[in-house]
């Protein structure tokens, strides 16, 4: 074996040393953005007990009037990248034609996908528990120009 070199050990501890410092930089100012070097903190709060909890999907209309389900099976779009987005999807509802592009892509033979929604679904919790209940928000909507 053989055995590390005054330089090779230098090297190793600066990039080490680089590697806390942006842990612990990230750690103090970082965002889920910066993941690794910042904390991912989508696994590390919790929720009150009564919050209600949200579940948001994607939902087209095409132009015969029939409700389409915009899932990652009918567009190839994960529900998290839907998700992440939202803010954008939120400043410029035009984005969600990608969406509606999508569909048509692998649904050639389709009809128009016409209008295309970001829906949240807020289920009710008690006590840590579901109640039932729920309520639907429609916080974006896009629809084709006619």
């Amino acid at each position: 074996m053989e055995t590390l070199t005054p330089q090779g050990r230098a090297v190793r501890l600066g990039a080490t040393a680089l590697g806390l410092a942006l842990l612990l930089t990230g750690t103090l100012v970082g965002s889920d953005d910066h993941f690794p070097f910042g904390p991912f903190r989508m696994f590390a709060t919790t929720n009150s007990p009564d919050a209600p909890a949200p579940d948001t999907r994607v939902e087209g209309v095409d132009a015969t009037g029939a409700l389409i389900e915009l899932g990652q099976d009918a567009t190839g779009i994960r529900r998290a990248e839907i998700e992440g987005q939202r803010g954008r999807y939120e400043a410029d509802p035009e984005l969600l034609r990608e969406v509606a592009d999508a569909y048509a892509d692998r649904h050639p033979g389709a009809p128009e996908v016409v209008e295309v929604r970001i829906v949240v679904r807020w289920h009710g919790i008690e006590d840590g528990r579901p109640t039932g209940r729920h309520v639907d928000e429609t916080v974006v909507r896009w629809e084709a120009a006619r």
